[in-house]
């Protein structure tokens, strides 16, 4: 009876790309939503008018990007 099963015979290769994927989108989606809403609030939120809502927004964007950028080596 206990014969019958076998562990981690299975090919899993799919489900970990997909995983990697949505993480991927989970993670530079929340970014770029961040940026969005920031820049939009400040644009028409507050008196700073567009440069003043499009240069934080860079900003945001550019450290988010720093880092949240895939690290190389750091995979187990």
């Amino acid at each position: 009876m206990a014969d019958d099963y076998h562990r981690g015979e299975m090919d899993i290769h799919e489900q970990v790309s997909t995983y990697h994927a949505v993480m991927g989108m989970t993670k530079w989606g929340s970014l770029a939503l961040a940026v969005a809403i920031l820049a939009l609030v400040l644009w028409f939120c507050t008196p700073a008018g567009f440069i003043g809502g499009l240069v934080p927004a860079l900003v945001l964007l550019v450290v988010g990007i720093v880092l949240l950028r895939d690290k190389k080596g750091g995979g187990h």
